[in-house]
């Protein structure tokens, strides 16, 4: 920051100079460029200084400055206008299958790798679909990424037929990983994305990823965020954790009425029987700020059977969240 800011002050300082010698020029008749090449180099060195030196050279042509080059970043992409509207997939894979063969060509030619896809289709009504695919494990492998389209276009469908297409590559230079003695690598990364394709095409992108915990006390509260892999870390070696039952949990939580009488009965499609033993209640809310706001009442149930059970109420009604095994 400091040698930036140094940087546009002697810019600075160096025009208001050249202005101050144009003003003296234009006192002394000097109006064109003619003019000022007439004028003798060392006189007008010795009244004006270096500066006045450097434009009499530019005037004269004997000045040289060096030109950077500076190439302009190289698109990867491939895109065709279909002469006739298309409604079968045929044609589409086709094109594709074109577009990653010329790519492929060209991303090797200057040693590098395809780390993502972005596939457009543009449709008769003018609307545009669009879908990013992360490669794992970057290539230039034609029938790797060919299946990988192929495999996501099989369940795909539109109302309106299609009209142009278009592919672009993202390019990375080929990756080179050392991993340490405890960290593992993926068997067959392209598998894995060809099986998140498919699980893609059949469930909906917002179904298909890593579960990542809200930001909230509320229990079982996730959200999914597209998978991304940079190599499994290994596990630090520690000392074992003390061991404690775990909460085989149901999901969704089964509807559950609760009988009380003299004693109370618990009775669910999965499980049902008397209550033994109980502990709780166990209050939990929160959002009580907007419009999410949740409450519920938590209790641990011991049945007569021997089954321990954790079930929880909330606006009259009982669910049934799990089985401690």
């Amino acid at each position: 920051m400091e040698r930036s800011d140094s940087s546009n002050s002697a810019a600075k300082t160096r025009q208001s100079e050249i202005r101050q010698i144009l003003a003296i020029l234009h006192k002394w008749g000097i109006h064109t460029i003619g003019q000022l090449a007439a004028l003798d180099k060392q006189q007008l060195g010795a009244r004006l200084g270096p500066e006045a030196i450097r434009m009499w050279e530019r005037a004269n042509g004997q000045s040289s400055r060096v030109i950077k080059l500076i190439r302009p970043p190289e698109s990867f992409e491939e895109s065709f206008e279909f002469e006739n509207e298309i409604e079968t997939a045929e044609p589409l894979l086709f094109m594709l299958r074109r577009f990653l063969e010329q790519l492929a060509i060209r991303l090797s030619g200057i040693y590098l790798v395809a780390k993502e896809l972005t596939l457009r289709v543009t449709f008769t009504d003018k609307q545009i679909y669009e879908r990013i695919f992360k490669i794992p494990q970057p290539t230039n492998n034609v029938d790797l990424l060919f299946r990988m389209l192929h495999t996501h276009l099989e369940n795909f469908k539109s109302e309106y037929p299609i009209v142009a297409v278009a592919l672009s590559a993202q390019p990375v230079r080929p990756a080179k990983e050392q991993f340490g003695l405890f960290e593992a690598t993926l068997r067959n990364p392209h598998q894995l994305l060809e099986t998140l394709a498919r699980l893609t095409a059949l469930l909906g992108a917002d179904r298909v990823g890593t579960p990542v915990l809200e930001e909230t006390h509320r229990p079982d509260a996730f959200r999914i965020e597209p998978f991304t892999w940079h190599g499994l870390p290994a596990h630090p070696i520690g000392r074992m954790p003390m061991p404690c039952p775990a909460l085989r949990r149901f999901r969704p939580p089964a509807a559950t009425s609760m009988f009380v009488s003299k004693q109370r009965h618990l009775q669910s499609e999965t499980i049902r029987g008397q209550v033994v033993d109980q502990r709780g209640p166990y209050l939990f809310s929160g959002n009580w700020w907007d419009e999410k706001s949740w409450v519920r009442t938590e209790w641990d149930l011991q049945l007569e059977a021997g089954e321990l059970v954790l079930a929880h109420e909330s606006q009259g009604s009982w669910k049934l969240d799990g089985i401690y095994d």
